[in-house]
């Protein structure tokens, strides 16, 4: 991939994340918060290393707690109590930080 073609796509990346986050400011308080917290979570449980996985599962979020903020619905209501569990259910298809060091330990273990 040419230099001109990664910094292009850097960009356009930088552009979505930027409208993400000013969607999820955008939301009540309730929702603000927990969409914060969530992406907290996601950040140091294993982290998403894919920018089509990101951008899939952080405006899937946005999608769900507009229309929720919509309905009067309170954030549990769609995530259930148990926010984690919501969490990781999201990112069972993404590779994650914690993928790519297993592979990379079983690798190196193989070659040894």
């Amino acid at each position: 991939m040419s230099i001109f073609k990664k910094i292009i796509e850097s960009l356009d990346d930088k552009r979505e994340w930027k409208a993400m986050e000013a969607r999820a400011k955008a939301l009540p308080s309730e929702y603000s918060n927990a969409y914060n917290a969530i992406k907290k979570y996601m950040w140091t449980s294993g982290g998403i290393t894919e920018w089509k996985d990101m951008s899939r599962i952080f405006g899937g979020i946005l999608d769900l707690f507009e229309e929720g903020a919509a309905e009067g619905k309170k954030v549990t209501d769609l995530t259930g109590v148990d926010v984690a569990t919501f969490c990781d259910n999201l990112v069972e298809d993404a590779i994650t930080w914690r993928d790519k060091y297993r592979t990379k330990l079983n690798d190196t273990i193989d070659r040894g």
